[in-house]
């Protein structure tokens, strides 16, 4: 089935404010956390997962940092936000654009834009350990963002010293009020170490270092993949129709061990995502390895998923998902990559047929959107089962919310 034909009403379900998490709970592991197998549904407490989860499982987690995107620039009279999206000079990769030191060029979004005239934006940001003097230019506007050229001084502090001095924690705009100083830490994973988020891997927020101790009790292992969630994933489906919607364009970064312990438990083991980017990023290896197994090309030109490309492909190219990680190796060896950088649009929804994840840790996601149409696919039309059970319960829902640990179906 092409997902193509699907109609964004048939994924919607009435979600009160007052069930939106604007807060979170005051310990990560506390959270209610939702089982659902063999289509039934369960209440437990999150610090109980590993008692959840089958023995020798692999546990993926996604380690990317939310980066403090939003930064403001105080006037007399007007204040003018720059939000940054993603990196343009001097590297499109966000690890590489996170070190750059001196200056730089981003995409960006303009909050109170009619008010910043010709002249650049300046401000002096000082945490207590560094002071920063931050100058933002604005170059021009492009369809839906600005290109904006950031120069700091002191020139030797890299670009993302000087957001964690003068921004701020980039909640969603469903949390309806302002970041505040603990939301640098809450809106944060505790493995959290690749710099690069415009929004957290919610379903990460639940672990604690004792939780992830846990796991090993019961031999379940753990790995780590790099996707950088974009705002583009608070983007709402405003489309009658899924063929309609443009998939947001996020980077992945994976190594050469992640592949190898892939390549080793695939089959053998159940895989187990930590929430939608971990899940996406997987899923984008498998068409990664067949393009390279399939497809001439050279250089990270090819390293790439769109969204319709998995629907669309000739089903006699299909291989054996250990197969296709098998190519990515070989690449990797070719070409002497410790660390694979690519980009993917995938876009997820019933109709696609699952090719890593055995279940999904993940948080409650918002009507219609495309997050929710991964669930749907993962575990059918129960997806209403589960979040009118949720809604039943008083689970709290979104980014800060309740957690849900899904067996595919």
């Amino acid at each position: 089935m092409n997902p193509q034909a699907l109609r964004m009403v048939d994924f919607t379900y009435v979600l009160p404010d007052e069930r939106i998490a604007h807060y979170p709970l005051e310990a990560r592991d506390q959270s209610k956390l939702l089982v659902y197998k063999g289509g039934v549904c369960n209440q437990k407490v999150f610090n109980s997962l590993a008692d959840e989860l089958p023995n020798n499982s692999l546990l993926v987690f996604n380690d990317t940092k939310v980066i403090q995107a939003r930064i403001l620039f105080i006037g007399e009279k007007d204040t003018i936000e720059v939000f940054c999206l993603e990196p343009m000079q001097p590297s499109e990769v966000i690890e590489l654009a996170m070190g750059t030191s001196n200056s730089c060029v981003w995409k960006c979004l303009i909050g109170n834009n009619k008010r910043w005239k010709d002249l650049p934006q300046v401000a002096t940001f000082n945490d207590g350990a560094d002071k920063v003097k931050l100058t933002a230019e604005k170059l021009r506007k492009e369809d839906d963002y600005f290109v904006v050229k950031f120069s700091w001084e002191p020139a030797d502090l890299s670009f993302a010293r000087v957001l964690e001095i003068g921004g701020r924690t980039p909640l969603p705009p469903y949390i309806k009020r302002d970041a505040e100083e603990t939301d640098k830490d809450r809106y944060q994973t505790v493995y959290a170490r690749a710099h690069g988020s415009v929004a957290a891997p919610t379903a990460g927020l639940h672990f604690t270092k004792e939780v992830i101790d846990s796991l090993a009790a019961k031999n379940i292992t753990t790995t780590h993949l790099t996707l950088h969630v974009g705002a583009g994933t608070f983007k709402p489906v405003k489309v009658d129709y899924l063929r309609e919607h443009e998939m947001h364009s996020e980077q992945i970064h994976v190594t050469k061990e992640l592949i190898d312990t892939l390549i080793a438990t695939i089959g053998n083991h159940p895989i187990v995502p930590v929430g939608t980017t971990a899940l996406r990023t997987l899923e984008s290896l498998y068409w990664l390895g067949l393009k390279l197994r399939h497809y001439e090309g050279d250089g990270l030109a090819d390293i790439s998923i769109e969204q319709w490309e998995p629907y669309d492909i000739n089903p006699s190219l299909l291989v054996e998902p250990r197969k296709a990680l098998e190519s990515i190796a070989a690449y990797m060896k070719e070409h002497k990559l410790t660390v694979l950088h690519g980009k993917t649009r995938l876009l997820i929804a019933p109709g696609y047929k699952f090719k890593f994840a055995d279940a999904i840790v993940t948080n409650f996601h918002q009507p219609q959107s495309t997050l929710l149409l991964l669930i749907a696919a993962l575990i059918g039309p129960d997806w209403r089962k589960v979040y009118d059970y949720a809604l039943a319960n008083d689970f709290r829902f979104l980014s800060y919310g309740d957690s849900s640990l899904l067996f595919k179906a």
